[in-house]
């Protein structure tokens, strides 16, 4: 079965993919040389008046609401097209940062259209990769023959604009999706001509399978990710302190850091240096990441690492050596580390009931199970006014709540009088409660504010045009 790439990037209504929706999609297709393959993909996706788009997104991407309803597809008509044009056996998705962001939108996407989640990333041969750790990656270890771009403030930047720019690669216009595409697989060709043993060994990294074998050939290894400091331009050594026990991933400790001070915390002290704080008087951070096998991680063996790259990412081996044996010589620790996972995950519970989430946003509450997931189709092949009687079909409830958005979403003009009353009902509620935390109440906040801040031209245009969108949307009140 031939492989081929497909580069592909969304330009979204908000940041969250439990929350907001994508508003355009653009893909290519490309050889594994990199060659292209057929016309581009590039469509518009209808926002559903149930979503409020957030404000700061629709100023970065210039796309409006009014936009996607004059020209878009809805949902199920773009997944139609998807699955027939796009979803080819042996394509590897790809695009920049797609696995933390655009593959997630996508899993939403399906999920609430009555698709696998997943199938679409692995079936057939299928699989997906990232090409922003690949920069970084290179970056970090093999810099040479690329111009590399830096922030206004001075800091090491891989923004895909910048790094277009001053390696003087095609980028028409920065956020747009099919223009960044094209600047993905500019940067893609100029990685792969001046260093192609490093990008064709993260391309097989891809794979679990590849990624398991490495994990056990070796323990201790180089790691690029977003989670580092970009003052060592994201990389660092680590060794693998144990397998995670809910999950199919791995622990690892960056070893730039003595962990003489960490050995010694109680699981309760452990779980606590574990969170996040904003606090800069906090103590450290434990020094730990979580690496899943199926994210295609930039990992690299030691052998990897030449003088120059040691002295530009201030790696020093012997100190590096006396933690991970100092780690190593912590019998317990590994054992403190589980107690103190179970704690986390028995706040995130606590959490998760305090704070419910909408049905669209419960994606990862569990796997569907094969009963429901074989009857996706059903609701798929459905006419809309057949999809009510398909509800008791399903074992989880999530499906049977999803159903009746399904329709109102996809099909609006089907809904029966009683259907409307209660699509109405639900709108309400979403925009509205929560008084001044609301989704509305939030939206027209941030309206007035980009209003003083914004003077004139497009983006006072796009602010005028999304009070317009609120107004045509604002859900009924007297719905009883």
């Amino acid at each position: 079965m031939q492989s081929s790439f497909f580069w592909y990037d969304l330009e979204t209504s908000g940041f969250s993919p439990r929350e907001q929706r994508i508003m355009q999609f653009a893909g290519q297709r490309t050889t594994l040389a990199l060659e292209p393959i057929g016309e581009p993909v590039n469509v518009l996706i209808k926002l559903t008046d149930d979503i409020l788009p957030d404000p700061d997104a629709v100023l970065l991407t210039g796309i409006t609401p009014q936009m996607t309803l004059a020209d878009g597809l809805t949902e199920v008509e773009f997944l139609e097209l998807f699955y027939k044009v796009v979803t080819t056996p042996g394509t590897i998705f790809v695009g920049y940062n797609t696995v933390r962001f655009d593959d997630e939108f996508m899993r939403f996407l399906n999920y609430r259209n009555f698709y696998d989640a997943y199938q679409w990333q692995w079936k057939d041969d299928r699989s997906r990769w990232d090409l922003l750790d690949v920069v970084r990656m290179t970056r970090a270890l093999r810099p040479d023959g690329i111009e590399w771009p830096f922030a206004p403030d001075g800091k090491p930047s891989n923004r895909l604009e910048l790094l277009a720019s001053v390696n003087k690669l095609t980028h028409e216009q920065a956020h747009d999706a099919l223009s960044d595409v094209y600047a993905s697989i500019a940067v893609a060709e100029l990685i792969r001509s001046k260093q192609p043993k490093l990008f064709n060994f993260l391309l097989k990294m891809r794979a679990k399978k590849e990624v398991e074998a490495f994990l056990k050939d070796n323990q201790t290894f180089v790691y690029t990710s977003g989670k580092y400091a970009s003052e060592f331009e994201k990389t660092t050594v680590v060794t693998q302190l144990m397998p995670h026990p809910k999950r199919q991933a791995t622990l690892v400790y960056d070893l730039r850091h003595d962990p003489s001070e960490f050995v010694k915390l109680s699981a309760k002290e452990l779980a606590e240096r574990w969170q996040w704080t904003a606090d800069e008087k906090a103590p450290p951070r434990l020094p730990f990441k979580t690496l899943k096998n199926n994210t295609c991680p930039a990992i690299a063996p030691l052998g990897v690492l030449n003088d120059e790259s040691k002295k530009r990412l201030s790696l020093n081996m012997k100190r590096l050596e006396a933690n991970r044996l100092a780690l190593q010589a912590a019998k317990d620790f590994p054992g403190k580390i589980t107690e103190a996972l179970e704690i986390l995950e028995k706040k995130q519970q606590t959490s998760a009931f305090a704070n419910p989430q909408d049905v669209d946003a419960q994606l990862y509450d569990s796997f569907l199970d094969d009963h429901d997931g074989a009857i996706l189709s059903d609701v798929r092949a459905a006419k809309p006014e057949q999809l009510a009687d398909l509800a008791t079909k399903f074992h989880d409830s999530r499906l049977q709540q999803l159903l009746p958005l399904y329709k109102a979403r996809n099909f609006p003009k089907q809904l029966n009088d009683e259907e409307r009353v209660t699509w109405e009902a639900y709108r309400l509620q979403r925009m509205t409660s929560g008084g001044q935390n609301s989704r509305l109440a939030k939206f027209i906040k941030r309206l007035q504010e980009l209003t003083a801040t914004e003077k004139a031209g497009r983006k006072q245009y796009l602010i005028e045009e999304l009070q317009l969108y609120a107004e045509s949307v604002m859900p009924l009140d007297d719905i009883a």
